[in-house]
Order: C-alpha cells, then structure tokens, then sequence
C-alpha cells in the first residue's frame, strides 16, 4: 500500500467557487462597495493573483455574483411555476415561490436592487440588473400571455411592479408574510385583465 501526501486544497472546492461563494456571502450581508477585496480573498482561501487570474477586477466579480443570484432567483421561480398546469396558478406561483424566499433567514431584500443603489450609473452591474429585469419582465409577459390576458405586456408590468415592491416592503418592514398580500394584489390584477 501506497501513502500519498494531500494537498491542502484536495477536497476543496476550486477557487472560483470559493471566491463567488465568499463575495455571495460578504456582498449579500453587507454590500458591494463596504467590502474590499482583500476580506473576499481571506474568505474565500485564495491568492489575491486567483481572483484577478478569474474574474479580472472587483466589478467583474460583482457582476458575477450578481449574475449568479439572478440564475438562482430564476431558477427559483420556473421551479415554482413548473409545479402547475393552470396558465392562472403558474402565474401566482412566482408570488408563491417570492415568499418562500422572504422566509428564508438572512434576507436582505434584492440583492441587485441593493447593489445598483451602491454603483454609479453605467456600470457593468447596471447592465447586470437591465438583463435580470428583462428576463423578469419576459417570464411574467409569457405567463400573462399563456392565461389568456388581451395585454399581456401592460399586465407583466403591472405585476413586475407588485414583485419590486415586494421585495423592497419585505426587507424594510421584515415581513415575510408580504409576499400573501403581493400574491393577493396580483391575482385582483390577474381577474380583471381576463
């Protein structure tokens, strides 16, 4: 029998998953530009070179881990809509699967939202939350449109407003149960565009 040495790194996950995990984790808990580079790179367990080698700056990392909640809140939401057959139900589903993520400890709101509000304009992490808005927008257009609404688009803005909203009056007041009225709001919604 063979003794092989171990590095301290088998077993871990590769740098960049670290790196995103720990700017997810430090971005998330308290904000984009109040954590340095430097406390990602001590969180995560990687050489500063690793975290330049990978994503290049700072912004890029943002993005990345701004792009990595949007997949995630995505996910989230189809997963939610999937459970159901009734054009009606898969629209109130992502209402349903928005409180599921107001429940869970730790939230802080939207993690977009809160990062556009710390950027200047024009920044690569505008672009960022330009492309999570649209995708929103066009999932709530294409569910308003499979349900049979005459202005799908005009009712996806409305409901898109009610999802914002919500996720902003959850955080501030530390309410989970907002999504029941969200959900509420956008079924009345719902009703009177058939």
């Amino acid at each position: 029998m063979t003794l092989t040495a171990t590095t301290p790194t088998e077993g871990r996950a590769p740098a960049r998953e670290r790196l995103l995990a720990a700017a997810d984790e430090l971005f998330y808990a308290e904000g984009v530009q109040s954590v340095g580079i430097d406390r990602i790179i001590e969180h995560a367990g990687v050489a500063k070179a690793s975290l330049y080698n990978l994503f290049g700056s700072k912004e890029a990392l943002i993005s990345a881990y701004l792009e990595s909640r949007h997949r995630s809140a995505l996910e989230r939401l189809t997963v939610a809509v999937g459970r159901h057959r009734d054009p009606r139900k898969r629209l109130l589903a992502v209402f349903e699967a928005q409180g599921e993520i107001f429940a869970e400890p730790g939230f802080r709101g939207c993690a977009i939202v809160t990062a556009t509000a710390e950027v200047a304009d024009g920044s690569i992490i505008d672009k960022a939350a330009e492309e999570y808005r649209a995708e929103m927008l066009a999932l709530l257009t294409d569910l308003a449109r499979d349900a049979g609404v005459t202005k799908p688009e005009r009712l996806a803005r409305q409901l898109h407003l009610i999802y914002d909203g919500a996720g902003v009056a959850a955080r501030m007041d530390r309410d989970p149960s907002i999504a029941r009225c969200a959900r509420a709001a956008a079924e009345v919604l719902l009703d009177a565009s058939l």
